[in-house]
């Protein structure tokens, strides 16, 4: 036990699952910003916005992580030479934190728009009714219930994200926990049980607050009708 104990000190798993906190972070807020934004396209009264919006989300949703992490460093690296930092890891780091962002912005959308639906429409006719555009009606009026209401299903989308974050290993960001994960196995394949359970509980760790937290906040903000 002792010497598990010093291969998981040798191997930093602390620091790989720090790594995926903070992927889980930044992708998080990038997705909520693009997420809204799309969002507000798809409930867009202009017929052209809300085939842009319900383009992304097809097109992105049905799209595997994988397949944008590669296209990001192997197309858009590789090939197009745009780096997002001067730093090597740090570069790589952001272009994970891309990929989550917009492939999970797609997801929360859907989230936010399930929330609008939960708003009487006689919100958005009163904010009409009172002369305010549509984006001022979606800001003031129909964004922050739908937000109340979206509350669930912004809390699955981020737990989803936190495992996907894994899938920052084919953007070469390699000291998260499955690329720590796969080093530790290739190396000790003598603990090779130990160490799968290891990251599964890490994981089971930090998803069951997260679904609890946003169980209990979705309660709390519930609106009865």
């Amino acid at each position: 036990m002792s010497e598990f104990l010093d291969i998981l000190k040798h191997y930093d798993v602390l620091g790989a699952f720090w790594v995926n906190i903070q992927l889980t972070f930044w992708g998080a807020l990038l997705a909520l910003v693009i997420g809204t934004v799309l969002a507000v396209m798809r409930i867009s009264p202009l017929s052209s916005l809300r085939w842009a919006g319900a383009t992304y989300v097809n097109i992105v949703r049905n799209t595997p992580l994988t397949v944008i992490m590669t296209f990001l460093v192997l197309a858009v690296w590789t090939q197009l030479k745009i780096s997002l930092a001067h730093d090597f890891a740090l570069n790589f780091f952001l272009f994970a934190v891309v990929g989550l962002g917009v492939y999970h912005a797609a997801f929360v959308c859907e989230a936010i728009r399930s929330g609008v639906n939960t708003v009487p429409a006689g919100q958005a006719e009163a904010a009409r009714a009172i002369g305010l555009p549509f984006l001022a009606a979606a800001r003031i009026v129909v964004l922050p219930q739908a937000f109340r209401g979206a509350v669930a299903p912004l809390g699955n989308t981020l737990i989803a994200l936190l495992k996907n974050s894994t899938v920052a290993v084919a953007a070469s960001v390699a000291t998260e926990s499955s690329g720590a994960m796969k080093t530790m196995i290739e190396f000790r394949p003598d603990y090779l049980w130990p160490i799968f359970l290891t990251f599964a509980v890490g994981f089971v760790v930090l998803v069951i607050p997260i679904g609890l937290a946003t169980t209990g906040l979705s309660r709390r903000l519930a609106v009865t009708r």
